[in-house]
């Protein structure tokens, strides 16, 4: 067997109409209509469905803090430019968007915020991707404070 590609991702979340606005109107996710009680499906256009949104209800468990198994965060392309990701950035503040880092990968410069039930994601743009391309180590490269 080999992978091809990472095809969605499924998360359960508090609130569905909170974690649907912020999904569509905060990030432009598309939604997919589909009659699913409790569920909402939200695709970037690449295929069928990317995100899948279940709800579980105020009185579910939250994500604990600190180190733990899990997810720690997924990660979401906005482009390939640093304007792009400022961009993003001013969108993501005018929102209200609980911003949580940034950082320069050298292979990519990431902003990380987090959703309405605490999910980490980090939203990015590939920075010179022959860099990568060519020296895949350099995905290892220490961590830098992200300055754009």
């Amino acid at each position: 067997m080999e992978v091809k590609e990472l095809g969605h991702l499924v998360l359960y979340v508090s609130n569905l109409e909170r974690s649907r606005h912020f999904y569509k109107d905060v990030l432009g996710w598309r939604a997919i209509p589909a009659e699913m009680p409790g569920a909402a499906l939200f695709s970037s256009g690449r295929t069928h469905h990317e995100l899948l949104l279940i709800e579980v209800g105020e009185g579910a468990a939250p994500i604990p803090r600190g180190r733990r198994v899990g997810m720690y965060h997924f990660g979401l392309k906005v482009g390939t430019t640093d304007d792009e990701l400022r961009q993003a950035i001013a969108d993501l503040r005018a929102a209200g968007t609980n911003v949580v880092g940034m950082s320069d990968h050298t292979v990519t410069h990431s902003v990380y915020i987090t959703d309405p039930d605490g999910n980490e994601i980090e939203i990015y743009i590939d920075v010179q991707p022959e860099v990568w391309r060519e020296h895949p180590e350099a995905v290892l490269a220490p961590i830098r404070p992200l300055r754009i």
